[in-house]
């Protein structure tokens, strides 16, 4: 008998039951943070996105974090949805804004395991103020950009990221500004822990993006991953099997390597994609430093 037959997964009496703690409803390994009533999921196929959240909820999984302690805040675009489709406590805020609503979570509370899933264009066009100030600030939040080289969502614009000379809706002749090298923009704010991967790096996402849980301030790690609809039918890499051979052809792992020399260069066709974690420090955290300066002035107040 199929599992469509057995069970079937989206009748109306089967979404309302609720497992036991700590159960499992029997669809999926990491089902317990998933909100079955929202799945399947509407990317597109190619789209990394399913990967990227995938390869998230593993860490969180393997980090031992429970999903009440659990917060993952995005914002507008394809990756936005993830707050979604995730059962713990989420927020899908407005454009550009998930890192101040985060560093809202983590200043109310400290002890929760705070996560920014969004996107490159709203992340570091709209929101990029607010992106290099929590670095600055060292925040203890983690950062999750999944790059897809463009506004995927609403048409397949030129973002800040998107590759020179690129064809897009808004460059059909190609493009001519220069695109944000992401890592370096992240370590030169003063991010604790600066990482690039793929989608096709599925294992060695998932163990940084565990370490990135488990550290304390303000984690970066960058996910390249090709819009298939928007940016990838232009360029070439319009189906996951493509831009994975891609990937596995053109990337080069190279661990601490300075971020300044990581920029992704498409004009040389003999370069290659460096991914790796490329910062690994310790520094105060802003709730630290800030718990430091109210005690001290609590006791100069003789307030207890």
């Amino acid at each position: 008998m199929s599992i469509r037959k057995s069970r079937d997964w989206f009748s109306p009496d089967y979404m309302d039951q609720k497992p036991k703690k700590g159960a499992s409803h029997g669809l999926h390994p990491l089902d317990n943070y998933l909100r079955k009533d929202r799945i399947p999921h509407i990317w597109c196929p190619g789209c990394g996105l399913g990967i990227t959240l995938n390869a998230y909820l593993r860490a969180l999984k393997d980090s031992g974090i429970a999903p009440e302690n659990t917060a993952v805040v995005s914002g507008i675009g394809c990756s936005g949805r993830a707050a979604g489709y995730v059962d713990v406590d989420s927020f899908h805020v407005t454009h550009g804004r998930a890192i101040p609503f985060a560093t809202g979570l983590k200043v109310g509370n400290r002890d929760l395991v705070t996560t920014v899933f969004s996107g490159d264009g709203d992340l570091f066009a709209i929101g990029g103020n607010h992106f290099i100030h929590a670095a600055r600030r060292n925040v203890d939040f983690n950062v999750i950009c999944v790059n897809n080289f463009n506004y995927g969502m609403t048409g397949g614009q030129a973002g800040p990221t998107t590759p020179t000379e690129a064809e897009t809706s808004t460059t059909p002749w190609g493009g001519f500004e220069q695109p944000f090298n992401l890592p370096a923009v992240a370590a030169g704010a003063g991010a604790v822990y600066v990482a690039r991967w793929t989608t096709y790096h599925v294992e060695e996402l998932i163990k940084s993006l565990k370490e990135a849980l488990d550290k304390k301030g303000f984690c970066f790690i960058e996910i390249l991953s090709p819009c298939p609809t928007g940016y990838g039918r232009k360029v070439g890499l319009k189906t996951g099997v493509t831009t994975m051979r891609y990937f596995k052809e053109n990337c080069e792992v190279k661990n601490d390597a300075d971020p300044t020399d990581v920029a992704l260069d498409p004009k040389d066709p003999k370069s290659k994609i460096i991914v790796g974690k490329f910062i690994d420090r310790e520094a105060p955290t802003y709730q630290d430093e800030r718990g430091k300066v109210f005690e001290a002035a609590r006791s100069k107040l003789g307030v207890k």
